[in-house]
Protein backbone atom coordinates (compact mmCIF):
# COMPACT_ATOMS: atom_id res chain seq x y z
CA UNK A 1 0.00 0.00 0.00
CA UNK A 2 2.89 2.35 0.74
CA UNK A 3 4.26 1.66 -2.73
CA UNK A 4 0.91 2.50 -4.29
CA UNK A 5 0.59 5.71 -2.25
CA UNK A 6 4.12 6.77 -3.21
CA UNK A 7 3.46 5.99 -6.86
CA UNK A 8 0.35 8.14 -6.97
CA UNK A 9 2.27 11.00 -5.33
CA UNK A 10 4.78 10.76 -8.17
CA UNK A 11 2.02 11.32 -10.72
CA UNK A 12 2.18 15.05 -9.99
CA UNK A 13 5.56 15.13 -11.72
CA UNK A 14 4.01 14.21 -15.06
CA UNK A 15 1.84 16.84 -16.82
CA UNK A 16 0.21 14.12 -18.91
CA UNK A 17 -0.90 12.35 -15.74
CA UNK A 18 -2.39 15.55 -14.31
CA UNK A 19 -4.19 16.23 -17.59
CA UNK A 20 -5.45 12.66 -17.86
CA UNK A 21 -6.59 12.60 -14.25
CA UNK A 22 -8.38 15.93 -14.75
CA UNK A 23 -10.23 14.61 -17.81
CA UNK A 24 -11.22 11.35 -16.12
CA UNK A 25 -12.29 13.14 -12.93
CA UNK A 26 -14.34 15.63 -14.91
CA UNK A 27 -16.10 12.83 -16.77
CA UNK A 28 -16.81 10.99 -13.52
CA UNK A 29 -18.29 14.11 -11.90
CA UNK A 30 -20.42 14.76 -14.99
CA UNK A 31 -21.63 11.15 -14.95
CA UNK A 32 -22.64 11.38 -11.30
CA UNK A 33 -24.52 14.63 -11.90
CA UNK A 34 -26.25 13.09 -14.92
CA UNK A 35 -27.44 10.03 -12.99
CA UNK A 36 -28.82 12.25 -10.23
CA UNK A 37 -30.41 14.88 -12.49
CA UNK A 38 -31.84 12.44 -15.07
CA UNK A 39 -32.71 9.12 -13.38
CA UNK A 40 -32.39 5.97 -15.44
CA UNK A 41 -36.17 5.42 -16.02
CA UNK A 42 -36.57 9.05 -17.07
CA UNK A 43 -33.63 8.79 -19.48
CA UNK A 44 -35.16 5.70 -21.13
CA UNK A 45 -38.52 7.43 -21.40
CA UNK A 46 -36.98 10.47 -23.04
CA UNK A 47 -34.84 8.45 -25.44
CA UNK A 48 -37.81 6.46 -26.74
CA UNK A 49 -39.03 9.67 -28.35
CA UNK A 50 -42.63 10.11 -29.40
CA UNK A 51 -44.97 12.53 -27.63
CA UNK A 52 -42.37 14.21 -25.34
CA UNK A 53 -40.51 15.44 -28.43
CA UNK A 54 -43.47 16.69 -30.48
CA UNK A 55 -42.56 20.28 -29.71
CA UNK A 56 -38.94 19.83 -30.79
CA UNK A 57 -37.71 20.42 -34.34
CA UNK A 58 -36.18 17.57 -36.31
CA UNK A 59 -32.54 17.78 -37.44
CA UNK A 60 -32.01 20.96 -35.40
CA UNK A 61 -28.47 22.15 -34.84
CA UNK A 62 -27.09 23.01 -31.39
CA UNK A 63 -27.79 26.55 -30.22
CA UNK A 64 -24.08 27.34 -29.94
CA UNK A 65 -23.70 27.39 -33.74
CA UNK A 66 -25.25 30.87 -33.68
CA UNK A 67 -22.05 32.16 -32.08
CA UNK A 68 -20.27 31.48 -35.40
CA UNK A 69 -22.94 32.81 -37.77
CA UNK A 70 -23.70 36.31 -39.05
CA UNK A 71 -27.43 35.56 -39.16
CA UNK A 72 -28.78 33.69 -36.17
CA UNK A 73 -30.84 30.59 -36.83
CA UNK A 74 -34.29 30.72 -35.21
CA UNK A 75 -35.30 28.92 -32.05
CA UNK A 76 -38.63 27.16 -31.60
CA UNK A 77 -41.62 29.31 -30.67
CA UNK A 78 -44.70 27.84 -28.98
CA UNK A 79 -47.94 29.83 -28.83
CA UNK A 80 -50.81 28.37 -26.81
CA UNK A 81 -54.47 29.33 -26.70
CA UNK A 82 -54.14 29.36 -22.91
CA UNK A 83 -52.11 32.55 -23.25
CA UNK A 84 -54.26 34.10 -25.98
CA UNK A 85 -57.31 36.36 -25.72
CA UNK A 86 -59.93 33.87 -26.86
CA UNK A 87 -63.29 35.31 -27.92
CA UNK A 88 -66.37 33.18 -27.51
CA UNK A 89 -69.92 33.75 -28.78
CA UNK A 90 -72.92 31.63 -27.83
CA UNK A 91 -75.07 30.45 -30.74
CA UNK A 92 -78.45 28.67 -30.77
CA UNK A 93 -76.77 25.50 -32.05
CA UNK A 94 -73.59 25.70 -30.01
CA UNK A 95 -70.73 28.15 -29.68
CA UNK A 96 -68.33 30.10 -31.88
CA UNK A 97 -64.72 30.61 -30.77
CA UNK A 98 -61.99 32.82 -32.22
CA UNK A 99 -58.47 31.92 -31.07
CA UNK A 100 -55.75 34.41 -32.14
CA UNK A 101 -52.31 32.75 -31.93
CA UNK A 102 -49.95 35.70 -32.38
CA UNK A 103 -46.16 35.85 -32.19
CA UNK A 104 -43.29 38.16 -33.10
CA UNK A 105 -40.76 36.91 -35.63
CA UNK A 106 -37.52 38.87 -36.01
CA UNK A 107 -34.99 36.18 -36.99
CA UNK A 108 -33.14 36.42 -40.27
CA UNK A 109 -33.76 32.78 -41.26
CA UNK A 110 -36.97 30.86 -41.86
CA UNK A 111 -38.28 28.22 -39.44
CA UNK A 112 -37.91 24.55 -40.30
CA UNK A 113 -41.59 23.62 -39.91
CA UNK A 114 -44.98 24.88 -38.68
CA UNK A 115 -47.55 22.66 -36.95
CA UNK A 116 -50.84 23.32 -35.20
CA UNK A 117 -51.83 20.96 -32.38
CA UNK A 118 -55.51 20.71 -31.44
CA UNK A 119 -57.20 19.27 -28.38
CA UNK A 120 -60.98 19.20 -28.71
CA UNK A 121 -63.54 18.15 -26.13
CA UNK A 122 -66.97 17.14 -27.42
CA UNK A 123 -69.54 14.35 -27.13
CA UNK A 124 -70.67 13.39 -30.62
CA UNK A 125 -70.04 16.03 -33.29
CA UNK A 126 -66.56 17.27 -34.16
CA UNK A 127 -65.93 21.04 -34.21
CA UNK A 128 -65.39 22.73 -37.57
CA UNK A 129 -62.37 25.02 -37.95
CA UNK A 130 -61.47 27.81 -40.36
CA UNK A 131 -57.79 28.81 -40.36
CA UNK A 132 -56.35 32.09 -41.64
CA UNK A 133 -52.80 33.46 -41.55
CA UNK A 134 -52.22 37.18 -41.00
CA UNK A 135 -48.90 38.83 -41.88
CA UNK A 136 -47.35 42.08 -40.56
CA UNK A 137 -48.02 43.91 -43.85
CA UNK A 138 -51.77 43.25 -43.65
CA UNK A 139 -52.10 40.26 -45.98
CA UNK A 140 -54.47 37.42 -45.11
CA UNK A 141 -53.71 33.91 -46.33
CA UNK A 142 -56.58 31.40 -46.02
CA UNK A 143 -55.42 27.98 -44.85
CA UNK A 144 -58.71 26.19 -45.40
CA UNK A 145 -61.29 24.55 -43.21
CA UNK A 146 -61.40 21.19 -41.48
CA UNK A 147 -62.92 19.28 -38.61
CA UNK A 148 -60.95 18.67 -35.43
CA UNK A 149 -60.60 15.29 -33.76
CA UNK A 150 -60.12 15.02 -30.03
CA UNK A 151 -56.36 15.04 -30.50
CA UNK A 152 -55.23 16.32 -33.86
CA UNK A 153 -52.24 17.83 -35.61
CA UNK A 154 -52.38 20.14 -38.62
CA UNK A 155 -49.10 19.93 -40.55
CA UNK A 156 -49.14 23.33 -42.22
CA UNK A 157 -45.66 22.80 -43.67
CA UNK A 158 -46.84 19.68 -45.53
CA UNK A 159 -49.81 21.34 -47.22
CA UNK A 160 -48.94 20.89 -50.92
CA UNK A 161 -51.88 22.98 -52.14
CA UNK A 162 -50.73 25.88 -49.96
CA UNK A 163 -47.16 25.48 -51.24
CA UNK A 164 -48.45 25.69 -54.80
CA UNK A 165 -50.33 28.92 -54.05
CA UNK A 166 -47.37 30.52 -52.27
CA UNK A 167 -44.70 29.31 -54.69
CA UNK A 168 -42.58 28.32 -51.69
CA UNK A 169 -42.64 25.80 -48.90
CA UNK A 170 -45.39 26.93 -46.48
CA UNK A 171 -43.01 27.57 -43.57
CA UNK A 172 -41.10 29.96 -45.87
CA UNK A 173 -43.89 31.46 -47.95
CA UNK A 174 -46.01 32.41 -44.94
CA UNK A 175 -43.14 34.46 -43.46
CA UNK A 176 -41.52 35.77 -46.65
CA UNK A 177 -41.65 39.21 -48.19
CA UNK A 178 -44.02 39.26 -51.16
CA UNK A 179 -42.68 39.32 -54.71
CA UNK A 180 -39.33 37.49 -54.37
CA UNK A 181 -39.93 33.73 -54.74
CA UNK A 182 -36.45 33.07 -56.17
CA UNK A 183 -34.60 34.71 -53.28
CA UNK A 184 -37.04 34.80 -50.34
CA UNK A 185 -36.34 36.99 -47.34
CA UNK A 186 -37.98 36.96 -43.94
CA UNK A 187 -40.53 39.71 -43.34
CA UNK A 188 -40.03 40.61 -39.67
CA UNK A 189 -42.99 41.60 -37.55
CA UNK A 190 -46.02 40.22 -35.76
CA UNK A 191 -47.81 37.25 -37.27
CA UNK A 192 -51.09 35.67 -36.29
CA UNK A 193 -52.75 32.35 -36.98
CA UNK A 194 -56.45 32.86 -36.40
CA UNK A 195 -58.48 29.77 -35.56
CA UNK A 196 -62.23 30.26 -35.94
CA UNK A 197 -64.06 27.26 -34.48
CA UNK A 198 -67.70 26.35 -34.63
CA UNK A 199 -68.64 24.11 -31.71
CA UNK A 200 -71.93 22.25 -32.05
CA UNK A 201 -72.33 21.45 -28.34
CA UNK A 202 -72.69 23.86 -25.43
CA UNK A 203 -70.12 22.02 -23.30
CA UNK A 204 -67.62 21.51 -26.11
CA UNK A 205 -64.24 23.23 -25.93
CA UNK A 206 -61.11 23.62 -27.99
CA UNK A 207 -57.44 24.23 -27.19
CA UNK A 208 -54.87 25.07 -29.86
CA UNK A 209 -51.08 25.23 -29.79
CA UNK A 210 -49.07 26.69 -32.65
CA UNK A 211 -45.45 25.51 -32.91
CA UNK A 212 -43.02 27.39 -35.17
CA UNK A 213 -40.07 25.01 -35.18
CA UNK A 214 -36.62 26.56 -35.18
CA UNK A 215 -33.40 25.41 -36.78
CA UNK A 216 -31.49 25.20 -33.47
CA UNK A 217 -32.41 23.48 -30.24
CA UNK A 218 -30.67 23.02 -26.91
CA UNK A 219 -26.93 22.62 -26.50
CA UNK A 220 -26.68 19.37 -28.51
CA UNK A 221 -29.32 19.56 -31.24
CA UNK A 222 -31.90 16.95 -32.22
CA UNK A 223 -32.06 13.87 -34.43
CA UNK A 224 -34.52 12.58 -37.03
CA UNK A 225 -37.00 11.55 -34.32
CA UNK A 226 -36.91 15.00 -32.69
CA UNK A 227 -35.06 13.54 -29.69
CA UNK A 228 -32.75 15.86 -27.79
CA UNK A 229 -29.25 14.50 -28.37
CA UNK A 230 -28.19 15.99 -25.04
CA UNK A 231 -29.92 13.10 -23.25
CA UNK A 232 -27.87 10.49 -25.10
CA UNK A 233 -24.64 12.49 -24.87
CA UNK A 234 -25.03 12.87 -21.10
CA UNK A 235 -26.24 9.32 -20.38
CA UNK A 236 -23.76 7.83 -22.83
CA UNK A 237 -21.04 8.68 -20.30
CA UNK A 238 -22.34 6.59 -17.37
CA UNK A 239 -23.20 3.70 -19.70
CA UNK A 240 -19.79 3.73 -21.37
CA UNK A 241 -17.91 4.13 -18.10
CA UNK A 242 -19.88 1.37 -16.37
CA UNK A 243 -19.43 -0.97 -19.33
CA UNK A 244 -15.70 -0.32 -19.60
CA UNK A 245 -15.07 -0.52 -15.85
CA UNK A 246 -17.10 -3.70 -15.31
CA UNK A 247 -15.54 -5.40 -18.33
CA UNK A 248 -12.01 -4.40 -17.27
CA UNK A 249 -12.54 -5.48 -13.65
CA UNK A 250 -14.22 -8.74 -14.66
CA UNK A 251 -11.62 -9.81 -17.17
CA UNK A 252 -8.58 -8.63 -15.18
CA UNK A 253 -9.52 -10.18 -11.83
CA UNK A 254 -10.68 -13.52 -13.23
CA UNK A 255 -7.67 -13.80 -15.54
CA UNK A 256 -5.28 -12.88 -12.74
CA UNK A 257 -6.78 -15.41 -10.32
CA UNK A 258 -6.82 -18.23 -12.88
CA UNK A 259 -3.24 -17.46 -13.89
CA UNK A 260 -2.09 -17.42 -10.26
CA UNK A 261 -3.92 -20.70 -9.53
CA UNK A 262 -2.24 -22.35 -12.51
CA UNK A 263 1.20 -21.20 -11.37
CA UNK A 264 0.66 -22.32 -7.78
CA UNK A 265 -0.81 -25.75 -8.43
CA UNK A 266 1.22 -26.45 -11.58
CA UNK A 267 1.04 -29.86 -13.22
CA UNK A 268 -2.01 -30.77 -15.28
CA UNK A 269 -3.98 -27.77 -13.96
CA UNK A 270 -1.42 -25.34 -15.33
CA UNK A 271 -1.16 -27.28 -18.61
CA UNK A 272 -4.96 -27.30 -19.03
CA UNK A 273 -5.18 -23.54 -18.39
CA UNK A 274 -2.46 -22.87 -20.96
CA UNK A 275 -4.09 -25.06 -23.65
CA UNK A 276 -7.50 -23.46 -23.10
CA UNK A 277 -5.86 -20.03 -23.28
CA UNK A 278 -4.16 -20.87 -26.57
CA UNK A 279 -7.45 -22.03 -28.08
CA UNK A 280 -9.27 -18.93 -26.81
CA UNK A 281 -6.57 -16.64 -28.24
CA UNK A 282 -7.38 -17.71 -31.80
CA UNK A 283 -11.14 -17.22 -31.41
CA UNK A 284 -12.36 -14.03 -33.19
CA UNK A 285 -14.09 -12.08 -30.41
CA UNK A 286 -15.79 -9.43 -32.56
CA UNK A 287 -17.42 -11.90 -35.02
CA UNK A 288 -18.64 -13.97 -32.06
CA UNK A 289 -20.28 -10.92 -30.49
CA UNK A 290 -21.78 -9.92 -33.84
CA UNK A 291 -23.25 -13.41 -34.16
CA UNK A 292 -24.69 -13.30 -30.63
CA UNK A 293 -26.12 -9.82 -31.19
CA UNK A 294 -27.71 -10.91 -34.46
CA UNK A 295 -29.09 -14.30 -33.40
CA UNK A 296 -29.68 -13.98 -29.65
CA UNK A 297 -29.74 -10.58 -27.92
CA UNK A 298 -28.38 -7.07 -28.29
CA UNK A 299 -28.66 -6.29 -24.58
CA UNK A 300 -25.61 -4.48 -23.30
CA UNK A 301 -25.48 -6.81 -20.30
CA UNK A 302 -25.42 -9.90 -22.53
CA UNK A 303 -22.57 -8.37 -24.49
CA UNK A 304 -20.76 -7.56 -21.24
CA UNK A 305 -21.08 -11.18 -20.08
CA UNK A 306 -19.74 -12.45 -23.42
CA UNK A 307 -16.76 -10.09 -23.22
CA UNK A 308 -15.92 -11.23 -19.69
CA UNK A 309 -16.23 -14.92 -20.64
CA UNK A 310 -14.05 -14.49 -23.73
CA UNK A 311 -11.58 -12.40 -21.73
CA UNK A 312 -11.11 -14.90 -18.89
CA UNK A 313 -8.66 -17.08 -20.83
CA UNK A 314 -6.99 -14.25 -22.71
CA UNK A 315 -3.33 -13.72 -23.52
CA UNK A 316 -2.96 -11.93 -20.18
CA UNK A 317 -2.81 -15.32 -18.43
CA UNK A 318 0.56 -16.02 -20.05
CA UNK A 319 1.91 -12.63 -18.97
CA UNK A 320 0.68 -13.16 -15.41
CA UNK A 321 2.19 -16.65 -15.39
CA UNK A 322 5.61 -15.30 -16.37
CA UNK A 323 5.43 -12.71 -13.59
CA UNK A 324 4.20 -15.15 -10.93
CA UNK A 325 6.61 -18.04 -11.56
CA UNK A 326 9.56 -16.34 -9.78
CA UNK A 327 7.26 -15.27 -6.93
CA UNK A 328 6.20 -18.88 -6.30
CA UNK A 329 9.82 -19.74 -5.47
CA UNK A 330 10.34 -16.73 -3.19
CA UNK A 331 11.44 -17.43 0.43
CA UNK A 332 8.41 -15.72 1.99
CA UNK A 333 6.15 -18.14 0.09
CA UNK A 334 8.05 -21.04 1.67
CA UNK A 335 7.70 -19.37 5.06
CA UNK A 336 3.95 -19.01 4.53
CA UNK A 337 3.66 -22.70 3.70
CA UNK A 338 5.73 -23.57 6.76
CA UNK A 339 3.37 -21.84 9.20
CA UNK A 340 0.39 -23.58 7.57
CA UNK A 341 -1.10 -21.04 5.16
CA UNK A 342 -3.64 -22.62 2.81
CA UNK A 343 -3.52 -22.54 -0.98
CA UNK A 344 -6.19 -19.87 -1.33
CA UNK A 345 -4.51 -17.63 1.24
CA UNK A 346 -1.14 -17.92 -0.46
CA UNK A 347 -2.64 -17.07 -3.86
CA UNK A 348 -4.75 -14.12 -2.67
CA UNK A 349 -2.55 -12.79 0.13
CA UNK A 350 1.02 -13.39 -0.99
CA UNK A 351 1.17 -13.90 -4.75
CA UNK A 352 -1.39 -11.64 -6.42
CA UNK A 353 -0.66 -8.47 -4.37
CA UNK A 354 2.99 -8.62 -5.48
CA UNK A 355 2.12 -7.91 -9.12
CA UNK A 356 -0.89 -5.62 -8.64
CA UNK A 357 1.12 -2.37 -8.89
CA UNK A 358 2.50 -3.47 -12.24
CA UNK A 359 -0.99 -4.32 -13.53
CA UNK A 360 -2.61 -0.98 -12.63
CA UNK A 361 -1.38 0.89 -15.76
CA UNK A 362 -2.65 -1.89 -18.02
CA UNK A 363 -5.97 -1.97 -16.19
CA UNK A 364 -6.46 1.78 -16.63
CA UNK A 365 -5.61 1.54 -20.33
CA UNK A 366 -7.99 -1.39 -20.74
CA UNK A 367 -11.11 0.60 -19.78
CA UNK A 368 -11.29 2.78 -22.96
CA UNK A 369 -10.72 -0.27 -25.17
CA UNK A 370 -13.97 -1.76 -23.87
CA UNK A 371 -15.69 1.63 -24.22
CA UNK A 372 -14.67 1.70 -27.90
CA UNK A 373 -15.76 -1.92 -28.30
CA UNK A 374 -19.27 -1.14 -27.06
CA UNK A 375 -19.42 1.90 -29.36
CA UNK A 376 -18.21 -0.21 -32.30
CA UNK A 377 -20.97 -2.76 -31.74
CA UNK A 378 -23.55 0.04 -31.55
CA UNK A 379 -22.26 1.63 -34.77
CA UNK A 380 -22.66 -1.75 -36.48
CA UNK A 381 -26.29 -1.80 -35.36
CA UNK A 382 -25.72 -4.34 -32.56
CA UNK A 383 -25.93 -1.96 -29.62
CA UNK A 384 -28.59 -2.06 -26.97
CA UNK A 385 -31.76 -0.72 -28.63
CA UNK A 386 -33.03 0.75 -25.35
CA UNK A 387 -30.03 2.53 -23.84
CA UNK A 388 -28.94 5.99 -25.05
CA UNK A 389 -25.24 5.58 -25.88
CA UNK A 390 -22.62 7.42 -27.91
CA UNK A 391 -22.38 4.52 -30.34
CA UNK A 392 -26.15 4.56 -30.87
CA UNK A 393 -25.98 8.24 -31.80
CA UNK A 394 -23.29 7.48 -34.38
CA UNK A 395 -25.32 4.57 -35.75
CA UNK A 396 -28.41 6.76 -36.18
CA UNK A 397 -26.29 9.47 -37.79
CA UNK A 398 -24.85 6.97 -40.26
CA UNK A 399 -28.23 5.46 -41.10
CA UNK A 400 -29.67 8.94 -41.75
CA UNK A 401 -26.63 10.09 -43.82
CA UNK A 402 -25.98 12.91 -41.38
CA UNK A 403 -22.67 13.99 -42.90
CA UNK A 404 -24.09 13.98 -46.43
CA UNK A 405 -26.90 16.30 -45.35
CA UNK A 406 -24.58 18.60 -43.40
CA UNK A 407 -25.58 17.55 -39.88
CA UNK A 408 -21.98 17.46 -38.64
CA UNK A 409 -22.94 18.06 -35.01
CA UNK A 410 -24.65 14.66 -34.99
CA UNK A 411 -21.31 12.91 -35.58
CA UNK A 412 -18.77 15.31 -34.08
CA UNK A 413 -20.23 15.49 -30.55
CA UNK A 414 -20.31 11.76 -29.66
CA UNK A 415 -17.04 11.18 -31.50
CA UNK A 416 -15.40 13.98 -29.49
CA UNK A 417 -16.63 12.48 -26.20
CA UNK A 418 -15.30 9.05 -27.20
CA UNK A 419 -11.92 10.52 -28.11
CA UNK A 420 -11.83 12.58 -24.91
CA UNK A 421 -12.53 9.48 -22.82
CA UNK A 422 -9.85 7.48 -24.60
CA UNK A 423 -7.36 10.36 -24.32
CA UNK A 424 -7.93 10.80 -20.59
CA UNK A 425 -7.45 7.14 -19.71
CA UNK A 426 -4.54 6.75 -22.14
CA UNK A 427 -2.62 9.71 -20.71
CA UNK A 428 -3.24 8.48 -17.17
CA UNK A 429 -2.28 4.90 -18.07
CA UNK A 430 0.97 5.92 -19.79
CA UNK A 431 1.97 8.05 -16.82
CA UNK A 432 1.22 5.19 -14.40
CA UNK A 433 3.31 2.92 -16.57
CA UNK A 434 6.29 5.25 -16.16
CA UNK A 435 5.77 5.43 -12.41
CA UNK A 436 5.55 1.66 -11.87
CA UNK A 437 8.14 0.76 -14.52
CA UNK A 438 11.35 2.73 -13.86
CA UNK A 439 12.83 1.69 -17.21
CA UNK A 440 10.33 3.93 -19.02
CA UNK A 441 11.01 7.10 -17.02
CA UNK A 442 13.82 8.27 -19.25
CA UNK A 443 11.94 7.61 -22.53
Amino acid sequence: MRRLAGAFRQLRRYPSAVAGLTIVSGLLVLNIITVIAIPYPRALELWRGGEPWEMHPAYARPSWVNAFRRVNLPRTRIVSSRDAEVRSETLPSGRRMVIPLAFDYTDGAFPSEINLFLNARFETREPFLQLTWHTPDGRTVPLGGRTAARTDRVSISQDRALAGRLGLEPHEGLLARPGAPDDPEVLPGRYELRVEALLFEAEADLEATLVIYGQVHGWAGTDHQRRDLGVALLWGGPVAMAFGLLAAVGTTLTTLFIGAAGVWFGGWIDALIQRVTEVNMILPALPIMIMIGTLYSQSIWVMLAVIVVLGIFSAGIKMYRAMLLPIREAPYIEAARAYGAGNLRIILRYMIPRILPVLIPGFVSLIPSFVFLEASLAVLGLGDPVLPTWGKILHDAQSQSALYHGHYYWVVQPAALLMLTGLGFAMLGFALDRVFNPRLRDL
